[in-house]
């Protein structure tokens, strides 16, 4: 066993403790004192890291409360802070409004455009009806009514050409 085991191997406190204590409060003293020095003796580093280790600890904490409430906004900053939230989510419920508005003008143009192929659809299979009721047949029909269509569309544009005179290739005999 080391130094700190014997009775009596604390004089010095003892004799400090004994100024402090009378005699018959000391005759307990080594009975504490042998434990205390064997358990300093054998984890005396890891009790000084720990208690360190709780110190520095306990003065980040009492540091992080003391900063808290100045580093929290004031009534003042709060007040800007909530009319910035409130500009930025009205100009987001205008942009999301615009773009809805802007699709529902697109899907309007969609509906015409898919309601106008629906009603050209419907006046080709009349005009194919029709044909067919007169006995002619339907597929010349179409071709004709497609080349109206795109004839409508180059005479607006260009101008027709005029035939030239062609002679017959039979006689009219």
């Amino acid at each position: 066993r080391g130094a700190g085991s014997r009775p009596g191997a604390f004089p010095l406190l003892a004799l400090w403790l004994g100024g402090l204590l009378p005699l018959a409060a000391c005759s307990h003293l080594p009975l504490v004192l042998v434990p205390v020095g064997s358990l300093l003796s054998s984890y005396g580093w890891y009790i000084l890291l720990a208690a360190v280790a709780i110190y520095l600890l306990i003065q980040k904490i009492s540091q992080s409360l003391a900063a808290g409430p100045s580093s929290q906004p004031g009534a003042a900053d709060a007040a800007v802070e909530r009319e910035v939230v409130v500009r930025r989510q009205e100009a987001l419920a205008a942009a999301r409004l615009r773009m809805q508005e802007e699709l529902n003008a697109q899907a309007e143009r969609y509906k015409e455009k898919q309601r106008q192929l629906e009603e050209e659809k419907r006046r080709q299979k009349i005009a194919m009806w029709e044909s067919m009721q007169e006995g002619k047949s339907y597929k010349g029909n179409l071709k004709l009514s497609q080349q109206e269509v795109e004839s409508g569309a180059s005479t607006s544009s260009a101008v027709p050409k005029s035939k030239p005179n062609k002679k017959p290739l039979r006689g009219g005999g």
